[in-house]
């Protein structure tokens, strides 16, 4: 089954020219909705019986696209009172058993419009279509057609306030939805008592050890990750680079707990169009000073000078990736004629809004950020010359840390992936924002747990670089969403053509590489919180 969101373009229309088109607000652009008002009259409590909506001739070409739209599945969708409902364009009658060319395609002509109503509110509308009425469309040659609708109207006793109840996810669903975010409590749990039990006691018995080995006279040379002390607090390779990265996940952090604040009040109701794209679109420019703030400030920390350019690499390390790949798609968009192609000024308006209000808050934010004065705080002195690290088993090395990193988070929150795909890249509606909000929770949480305990087993292998390694690992989830992603694609959706691919691994790319950085952020500033508080509890020469 698909959308016609990026198609509307491509199917031939029952609607009179010209075509009133409804003036759309900035998300419902970015969303790829062109809202034009129907052929239908539908006045309240007025019912209509077979009303002659338009007569159209179809042309060969038009009958040829109406049939390729009724062979893939393709359905409208339609606003009444703001409230959505869809309906599909035919139906395809298999009259050989064996031979596909044997198929027959009708255009449904006739739509019977139900209508609910409490006193003077409209409480629900659904659409079927009269499979009595159609047209053939399976010859190329032109057809003539006379679309009409009817309207029905029918009183219910259900309040104007849950008119929105149809729309939220079902019984069956919510349990499904209840259930995986029990699953994901019970992994935090085990996760928790693992690092409670393990992981806590490892380290009261090297408390225990390092201590002895202080008030011993005889006392051996130092191992385990005491005996890095002079190193672990060595600066990172690529330290702007690290800043930045480190700034542009604490922005994405902060977006995201806004955009949880704003679903759980009910700003996102289903027919709210295009208003979580308008949200994201003003959020992300009301924040590039917390990116810039924190690039540059803990830039400064790590005793760098250059932090101009550290600002103009915190600037363009999201919105670069976002630039080109936009510039890709629109382009892909536009050589197709779908509605997903931005228009020109739309274009204009997110320019202006990101030289207008994002960069100026991003070099406000640095310049705060560099005049903060802050301090690392490292509670050992590092060494002049770095130490050697010793050979370590393939297991403790870079790529096999990432994949225990990820695995595990990944594990905890997949099943509220698909039901977010299926609403982001089909028909459904997500509602529960709430089991979102408790899953990102937990999901942020065994990140964190999950981070100390690799940063401290990389330390206990005297391991010292452990700045890039807590990042790749706390941003390994977002590796795993893409990876899903192909999943998705082959297995759960009926996307196909250049045109879908690529608007589908493109934006997703886009997203999970957000995922990435906001959760890398998360797991290096948990590790650096671990690291700091084991080496302040001993005492190093």
């Amino acid at each position: 089954m698909k959308s016609l969101f990026m198609l509307i373009k491509s199917v031939p229309s029952a609607i009179p020219v010209p075509l009133k088109e409804k003036k759309e607000a900035l998300g419902e652009v970015l969303n790829g909705d062109r809202l034009v008002s129907g052929p239908y009259r539908i006045d309240f409590l007025s019912e209509k019986d077979a009303e002659i909506a338009c007569k159209r001739k179809l042309s060969k070409e038009e009958v040829a696209r109406f049939r390729t739209a009724i062979s893939k599945d393709y359905y409208f969708q339609m606003y009444f009172d703001d409230l959505p409902f869809w309906g599909f364009f035919g139906k395809v009658y298999n009259v050989g058993k064996a031979d596909p060319s044997d198929c027959k395609y009708y255009l449904y002509k006739h739509p019977v419009f139900q209508i609910f109503y409490n006193k003077d509110r409209v409480i629900e509308i659904n659409v079927r279509m009269d499979t009595r009425a159609v047209v053939d469309v399976t010859g190329d040659e032109p057809v003539d057609v006379d679309f009409m609708y009817t309207v029905k109207w029918k009183e219910i006793d259900v309040p104007f306030e849950k008119r929105l109840d149809k729309y939220k996810s079902s019984s069956s669903l919510r349990q499904i939805q209840w259930f995986s975010t029990l699953n994901s409590c019970v992994t935090l749990l085990l996760l928790t008592a693992f690092l409670a039990t393990i992981l806590m006691r490892i380290l009261k018995n090297d408390f225990i050890k390092y201590a002895h080995d202080e008030e011993s006279a005889d006392q051996e040379e130092e191992t385990g990750w005491k005996s890095i002390h002079g190193d672990v607090f060595r600066y990172p390779k690529h330290k702007s680079l690290f800043a930045a990265a480190l700034g542009c996940g604490t922005q994405l952090f902060t977006i995201t707990i806004f955009i949880f604040i704003l679903a759980v009040v009910g700003v996102f109701y289903p027919y709210n169009r295009g208003a979580l794209l308008t949200a994201l679109v003003v959020i992300y420019a009301l924040t590039s000073g917390i990116a810039g703030y924190a690039a540059a400030s803990f830039y400064c920390q790590l005793e760098g000078t250059n932090w101009v350019g550290n600002l103009l690499l915190t600037g363009s390390l999201l919105c670069g990736p976002l630039f080109v790949t936009f510039c890709f798609l629109n382009t892909v968009a536009v050589a197709y004629k779908v509605t997903a192609a931005l228009p020109f000024g739309t274009i204009v308006v997110i320019f202006l809004i990101w030289a207008l209000v994002s960069s100026p808050f991003l070099v406000l934010g640095g310049i705060a950020g560099k005049d903060s004065k802050a301090e690392f705080q490292a509670p050992c002195r590092t060494t002049k010359c770095p130490r050697d690290i010793p050979p370590l088993p393939w297991y403790r090395k870079t790529l096999p840390q990432i994949a225990m990193a990820g695995l595990l988070p990944f594990s905890a929150i997949y099943i509220e992936i698909y039901y977010l795909f299926a609403s982001v890249w089909g028909h459904r509606i997500y509602t529960t924002y709430v089991i979102l909000f408790i899953v990102f929770i937990i999901l942020l949480i065994i990140t964190a747990f999950i981070t100390v305990a690799l940063t401290y087993f990389q330390l206990a292998a005297e391991d010292h670089g452990w700045w890039w390694r807590s990042f790749l690992c706390g941003g390994s989830t977002g590796l795993f969403m893409y990876a899903y992603c192909f999943y998705y694609y082959s297995a759960q959706s009926d996307m196909s053509g250049f045109m879908q691919t690529s608007f589908f691994f493109g934006y997703m790319a886009c997203i999970c590489y957000g995922f990435f950085l906001m959760l890398g952020a998360i797991g290096f500033r948990a590790s650096l919180f671990f690291v700091r508080h084991i080496y302040r509890s001993i005492k190093c020469e």
